[in-house]
């Protein structure tokens, strides 16, 4: 079953349903975004897939195709002073509540990867791998990842010295060799500092 074929099902019982995904919920640093999506039934875009088996060349055109071509999308963020007084799982949440609740048009219902789904007014599933079975939820996790790295190029210029366009933020050696060096900065995630059993400075 391609990713339409399965999105096709879910027309039939809902006309109008939404795909939801987030990006950045590993990192130490930085907003956790989500994405909503809706397509109508005829809509099919070649080479949608998960944003994480795509190229970021792939990533970039496949967004301007999803933006111009969906009935209506919106993407949200967390911030890491959210995370840091929710946790990771609800700040998530929250980042998708926000997305679905930016959409212009209400769908019937909503679909997430994952095992949880935020609480809506209206019917949401959680879909386990649904970025790698349905279309909708797939481009979802398109939008909300390209408009994370966006994100992350805007910190890496405005925090050049710890190389954030290099690894976007997750904890990798150069990453934590930075923190040791200048401390962690006001967009680092201090909840996941601490877990990480570091003695940072404030930057």
């Amino acid at each position: 079953m391609t990713l339409y074929e399965y999105d096709l099902e879910l027309f039939g019982r809902y006309p109008v349903f939404a795909g939801v995904d987030e990006a950045g919920r590993g990192p130490l640093a930085g907003d956790v975004y989500a994405a909503a999506v809706i397509f109508d039934s005829r809509t099919v875009i070649e080479g949608v897939n998960d944003s994480k088996k795509l190229t970021e060349k792939k990533r970039e055109a496949l967004y301007d195709i999803i933006i111009s071509s969906a009935l209506d999308y919106s993407i949200a963020t967390a911030s890491p002073e959210e995370i840091d007084s929710l946790n990771i799982l609800e700040a998530t949440m929250l980042a998708m509540l926000r997305a679905v609740s930016g959409l212009k048009m209400k769908p019937n219902a909503v679909f997430v990867d994952g095992n949880r789904a935020p609480k809506l007014d209206l019917p949401s599933f959680s879909v386990v791998k649904g970025d790698s079975l349905s279309q909708s939820i797939a481009a979802a996790s398109i939008l909300a990842k390209v408009s994370r790295d966006r994100y992350i190029s805007e910190l890496d210029l405005r925090y050049p010295e710890y190389g954030f366009s290099s690894h976007k933020g997750y904890g990798t050696k150069k990453h934590y060799e930075a923190l040791r060096k200048y401390g962690p900065t006001p967009v680092h995630r201090k909840s996941f500092l601490k877990s990480s059993g570091g003695s940072w400075g404030t930057k």
